[in-house]
């Protein structure tokens, strides 16, 4: 299965819209805020699937397939 290159291009451009990475895009939020949001419950909707993808992303170490996608 092919990532979906829209869902990828949101983890580089997208940022935090609440709490204490409010502002952080969502490929910089460090693994830790990723994984109490695991032990927690993602947010509904989007937001919890971004940053679900992007825990999976950060575990299997593949950040390096976000740098193409990011603004210079």
């Amino acid at each position: 299965m092919q990532p979906d290159s829209q869902l990828l291009i949101t983890l580089v451009e997208m940022k935090m819209p609440f709490g204490r990475f409010k502002g952080v895009l969502l490929c910089d939020l460090p693994v830790s805020y990723l994984e109490w949001f695991n032990r927690k419950g993602f947010p509904e909707g989007k937001l919890g699937v971004l940053l679900q993808t992007m825990l999976e992303i950060k575990m299997n170490g593949l950040d390096d397939l976000l740098n193409p996608l990011k603004k210079k």
